[in-house]
């Protein structure tokens, strides 16, 4: 009759859950802090790719230079700057 070692046979201290996995380091999680502010950071980002987006689709998909000051004005200044 054929029987296969386990390591709890030759370890006293060896449970039957340690697996290689389960004895990896875990890492560790960021604090509440680090979260809150990334989530923030995608949401404000999000939304100057929808703003923006809807100001080159007024614009006809281009580009030009004076969009591009538009943008610039709009995120630096913190208002958009309006045709005279």
């Amino acid at each position: 009759m054929a029987y296969v070692a386990r390591p709890t046979d030759f370890q006293t201290n060896v449970s039957p859950r340690s697996t290689p996995a389960a004895l990896a380091p875990t890492q560790k999680r960021p604090g509440l802090l680090r979260r809150l502010y990334k989530t923030i950071m995608e949401n404000r980002q999000k939304s100057a790719d929808r703003d923006i987006a809807a100001l080159l689709a007024r614009r006809g998909y281009r580009l030009t230079d004076s969009v591009e000051r538009e943008i610039d004005a709009y995120y630096i200044k913190g208002g958009w700057q309006t045709r005279r």
